[in-house]
């Protein structure tokens, strides 16, 4: 499942989710997100990937943790509560590699969707998307 998003004139797509706000876990921030953006209810199974997002400027650094999540309830929301999400479409994962998906990682979803997403945790390393879609890998990891 994803969310299309729009910044600006670009649209892109995103898996659903975003911020952890004060005093709130990291199971909670997921079960919220996934609500307010998709109107669905979930729980999380297990972690499937950490990755970083520099900014080839140095002005954003973020962290982000992708969990796979088995959804419970809840109906597919058609009006998001997140104003710059402009829809939530069911992709089947072969599919990924036609999408502008941020951050990139179509490819580690493909995969780990072979298995079931039954695959350990892995660091994807620093991936960042430019806004004119092309693919800037930031500064190296030690997967590089």
């Amino acid at each position: 499942m994803l969310v299309r998003h729009v910044k600006g004139d670009t649209a892109y797509h995103l898996l659903p989710g975003g911020g952890v706000e004060a005093g709130e876990s990291i199971d909670l921030a997921l079960r919220r997100e996934v609500l307010e953006e998709t109107g669905l209810l979930c729980e999380l199974v297990a972690p499937l990937f950490i990755s970083d997002s520099i900014d080839p400027d140095g002005g954003r650094h973020m962290v982000q943790l992708t969990f796979l999540a088995r959804i419970v309830g809840g109906d597919l929301t058609t009006r998001p509560d997140d104003p710059a999400v402009i829809s939530v479409e069911v992709v089947e994962p072969e599919d990924l590699a036609t999408l502008d998906l941020r951050p990139p990682m179509a490819e580690a979803l493909c995969d780990a969707s072979l298995d079931s997403f039954d695959v350990p945790a892995r660091y994807l390393g620093a991936l960042w998307t430019l806004d004119d879609g092309s693919r800037n890998a930031g500064l190296p990891s030690v997967t590089d």
